[in-house]
């Protein structure tokens, strides 16, 4: 399973995910990016097929006469944020930037993509899934109810993303569950409002939501077991408009993790519970409005240690690094590994400022790395 040589290539590969870094687009809105990756994909002799889940694009290379196949996805969509970076390929959209690496990530699947193009030695297909909408939209979940595995059938289904403060080159996973659920929930506390002065004549419901909040509070402690990581959070509480004026409405904004898929069943209906009997006892009524949410990232056993062994194979014994514990962020790759086994692997960023922060920035010294290992991957599973 010969390498790859991406000397030659590597400046060109930087190039590319400098490009992508100067051109971040919100998720949905990805239409230069969605161009640029078909332009590049076209000329190195992919199929090209565009407009799943909006704006994705998958680029399918096939050898041989096998019929196996394997998935490989990038994410490309950015984030609200201001750059704060000072680079010299910093963003030319003021507000949106590339803060979560989805830059380097596209890079490194299009440097797979080269380098697969220029090699004859595998049997089957490869098919590159370039998702839209990680960030905010589950553009992975889009992309499969427009047919994606039922079109571009894959065994297996990878992906990478870089971690800030793992070793720079260094691979990490584990198998089971390496990321959490999410759902977040919109609470709107409905009271009867009046003059401060003359509270009786009220329903007040700052003081419904806030009881709300502190009975959510016990729900980790005392519903889910200590062994089943979890966690809730009211990230927002807003109501009133003035210290005299009690207001009609309050509005809660919440978020639930969890790694097992019964814990995240019981948190929504606990919630649930929970805020209608506070408000009961109130004499208030609530309103919940639950956004879709992102099931549990869970590893494939068998897809982990393939992966574990290529990452090895192709790096070396210190390349790699067991996972401890999952992370309690979310990513919509959970899409993907329901519906195909596969495994989501973190690629070590260096000792870069942390994700979604304004002065974070992909480490091009890591292209290599993951643009050889997916490479790898597709020439270890098509024989």
């Amino acid at each position: 399973m010969g390498k790859f040589d991406f000397s030659s290539f590597l400046p060109e590969l930087i190039k590319i995910r400098h490009q992508l870094h100067a051109m971040p687009e919100i998720g949905l809105s990805e239409f230069k990016t969605s161009e640029f990756i078909a332009q590049h994909l076209t000329k190195w002799g992919f199929e090209v097929t565009r407009g799943l889940g909006q704006t994705g694009v998958v680029g399918s290379l096939k050898r041989g006469d096998s019929n196996r196949s394997i998935g490989f996805r990038a994410d490309f969509d950015a984030l609200p944020i201001l750059e704060e970076t000072g680079l010299p390929y910093a963003s030319q959209h003021e507000g949106v930037m590339h803060a979560c690496g989805h830059d380097g990530h596209t890079a490194m699947l299009l440097g797979a993509a080269y380098a697969l193009s220029q090699d004859q030695d595998f049997n089957g297909a490869v098919h590159m899934i370039f998702q839209p909408a990680e960030e905010n939209f589950g553009g992975g979940k889009m992309m499969i109810e427009d047919g994606l595995f039922e079109r571009f059938p894959c065994e297996q289904v990878f992906a990478i993303h870089n971690m800030p403060g793992l070793a720079t080159g260094v691979f990490s996973a584990k198998a089971g569950a390496m990321a959490a659920s999410i759902d977040v929930l919109t609470l709107t506390v409905k009271g009867s409002g009046g003059h401060g002065a003359m509270p009786e004549l009220t329903v007040d419901p700052v003081v419904v939501a806030s009881s709300i909040v502190m009975a959510l509070q016990t729900l980790v402690s005392r519903n889910i077991s200590p062994h089943q990581p979890a966690v809730l959070t009211v990230g927002s509480f807003q109501s009133g408009s003035a210290c005299n004026i009690i207001p009609d409405t309050a509005v809660l904004e919440l978020s639930m993790r969890a790694m097992d898929p019964s814990v995240r069943v019981a948190l929504r209906d606990r919630v649930d519970e929970i805020a209608r009997f506070q408000a009961k006892s109130y004499q208030a009524e609530v309103q919940l409005d639950w956004a879709v949410g992102y099931p549990a990232t869970i590893n494939n056993k068998q897809a982990y240690e393939l992966a574990r062994d290529v990452a090895i194979a192709s790096f070396g014994e210190d390349a790699f690094e067991e996972l401890d514990v999952p992370m309690m962020g979310s990513e919509d790759f959970s899409f993907l590994l329901e519906a195909v086994p596969g495994a989501y692997i973190f690629l070590g960023n260096g000792d870069s400022s942390g994700l979604h922060t304004s002065r974070y920035n992909f480490n091009d010294e890591i292209l290599e790395c993951g643009a050889s290992f997916f490479h790898q991957m597709a020439k270890s599973s098509l024989v």
